[in-house]
């Protein structure tokens, strides 16, 4: 349970992804002046290194954040609002000189964009059970904007999360993004959005999941979208692929081919808002562009209307 730590993957291709839409769907959000309920299901540390130990091992974030930031350059303002406003986040954590090619980057994590995005009225609720990422998250958050209005919880976020549901304001946005690293996620994600749904129908839900080769993450994208449509609410899905296979490389006698790791994942958005599918459909074709390490790179964007 303990195991699966994010500092080895933040910043990569599906970070990217997760983070602008998050970013552009809070940015609608908070055009209404009522107070907003954030809560993020599983926080991780909330700041990352990628100089660091961790995301030096991996180097993911190399064929993401840093290859956007490389890609946008000095032009980033000129691209769409959703995207120059992710990178901006970025730049403004790293006091407005991030670029692809620094070798000191923090990234911000769902939370930590969360807590700069939220407003005076706002409460944020981060949940994290691995207790070395909850202190590291305790701490960070601490520094962040708003520190009074924001709670970390040591505990179970699949539970701790739909305890707020409602929340007083009965406006809410909620992030659902959990490592899948134990099967029984895929399922514990479907019941979370079918119960969050349930306790609050109008809530914004964005669920994160990973494009890999096993049954449960092939079904979950559809089954997903079944809940969502059972429960008479739109829904927005959007994904991101890099490159091809689940495998590459030249495989030499009597070894087995190398693993290339996640090269595709996506989000489900339950209640998005409307501007979310003309944002993404602008933004996307960069991502591609940007991320993308062959001709297999794509991206995919798809609207269901609710059927009550």
């Amino acid at each position: 349970m303990f195991s699966y730590r994010h500092a080895f993957h933040a910043g990569n291709h599906a970070d990217v992804l997760k983070h602008l839409v998050l970013t552009a769907t809070l940015d609608y959000l908070r055009q209404k002046d009522t107070a907003l309920a954030l809560i993020d299901t599983h926080a991780g540390c909330g700041l990352y290194r990628l100089d660091g130990d961790f995301a030096q091992t991996s180097g993911e974030s190399q064929h993401g954040i840093r290859s956007l930031l490389a890609e946008a350059g000095a032009a980033q303002a000129q691209g769409p609002s959703a995207l120059a406003h992710y990178l901006e986040l970025v730049r403004q954590l790293n006091d407005g000189q991030a670029d692809g090619a620094a070798r000191k980057l923090l990234y911000p994590g769902s939370p930590a964009i969360m807590q700069a995005l939220m407003r005076a009225q706002d409460h944020l609720h981060a949940f994290e059970l691995q207790p070395a990422d909850m202190r590291a998250l305790q701490g960070n958050l601490a520094q962040g904007p708003h520190a009074g209005r924001v709670k970390v919880w040591h505990e179970d976020g699949w539970a701790g999360s739909l305890r707020l549901l409602p929340p007083p304001s009965r406006r809410a946005l909620a992030l659902c993004d959990p490592s899948y690293e134990m099967k029984t996620d895929y399922a514990q994600a479907q019941r979370w959005l079918a119960e969050a749904l349930r306790k609050f129908a109008t809530g914004t839900y964005i669920v994160w999941f990973p494009i890999i080769p096993r049954p449960e993450a092939h079904e979950l994208p559809r089954k997903l979208k079944a809940i969502a449509r059972q429960a008479g609410k739109p829904g927005l899905m959007a994904s991101l692929t890099i490159k091809s296979g689940s495998q590459s490389g030249v495989k030499a006698p009597g070894q087995k081919p190398k693993r290339t790791g996640m090269v595709a994942s996506g989000v489900l958005v339950v209640n998005p808002p409307y501007t979310l599918h003309e944002q993404l459909q602008q933004a996307l074709p960069l991502l591609v562009k940007a991320l993308g390490q062959d001709h297999m790179a794509a991206y995919k964007l798809e609207v269901s209307a609710g059927q009550g």
